[in-house]
């Protein structure tokens, strides 16, 4: 008894100095593409033409400072790759596990989540992460702006899960993100709008055809190279 007495009581001191570090933040400023704690996603030239739920994700510090991984070696800051944020999703710092020590994690995986690497602040997952993304080689297809961001969050062990991948990070944002204006709705909608039209009247039903076999394959590939073939898509 005495020993679980004075396990509750580090844990208690333990809790007390993750959460005293949970500072409030500063609000979400478009305008300044200031985004504290935030996934962002806006939609890539060409790519978004065709399958207009793919886009570039970046994810922002907590004073509101954007890290994307936007190019091989290379992990950009305070400048979003392809122009401003479309929809943002602000997370939520208490669903993270900030573990001072191996007695300290608050998620239920310890062992795992220390080895995999684990963090005391959310900015220090983000630099954690930062750090092995420079020595990261890019590609759309397999390890890409999704994948840093889903290693972000499995340093955090956000939600209390080290299962977070390129897909999950996509539902995501695609189902609870944030529109910032009516303005972002129409650049994201816009150029597909216009593909599909032109190339109904120019081709006709084929050109229907083609663009929903390049669909299926490009979500056909994510999703077997996600979840049966999962050395495919390991960042």
């Amino acid at each position: 008894m005495d020993l679980k007495g004075a396990f509750d009581v580090e844990h208690m001191s333990s809790t007390s100095r993750i959460q005293h570090n949970l500072w409030p933040l500063d609000g979400i400023d478009p305008k300044k593409a200031k985004f504290p704690c935030c996934l962002i996603w806006t939609p890539l030239p060409v790519v978004s033409w065709l399958a207009p739920f793919i886009g570039h994700v970046g994810i922002c510090r907590e004073d509101g400072t954007i890290l994307d991984f936007s190019g091989s070696n290379f992990v950009n800051v305070d400048d979003f790759t392809f122009g401003a944020a479309a929809r943002y999703l602000q997370l939520d710092r208490q669903q993270c596990c900030f573990p001072p020590n191996l007695a300290g994690h608050t998620c239920k995986h310890g062992y795992k989540h220390s080895e995999y690497g684990t963090a005391i602040t959310w900015d220090d997952a983000l630099q954690s992460t930062t750090r092995l993304f420079e020595h990261k080689t890019y590609n759309l297809f397999t390890c890409n702006c999704h994948s840093f961001a889903a290693n972000c969050l499995n340093r955090l062990c956000y939600g209390g899960s080290m299962d977070w991948n390129l897909i999950d990070v996509a539902v995501l944002i695609f189902f609870k993100g944030h529109w910032i204006d009516w303005k972002s709705i129409i650049k994201s909608f816009f150029p597909f709008t216009a593909v599909l039209c032109s190339g109904i009247v120019l081709v006709g039903w084929p050109f229907l055809v083609g663009l929903f076999s390049f669909t299926l394959l490009l979500m056909g590939w994510f999703l077997l190279g996600t979840y049966c073939f999962k050395s495919l898509l390991e960042c």
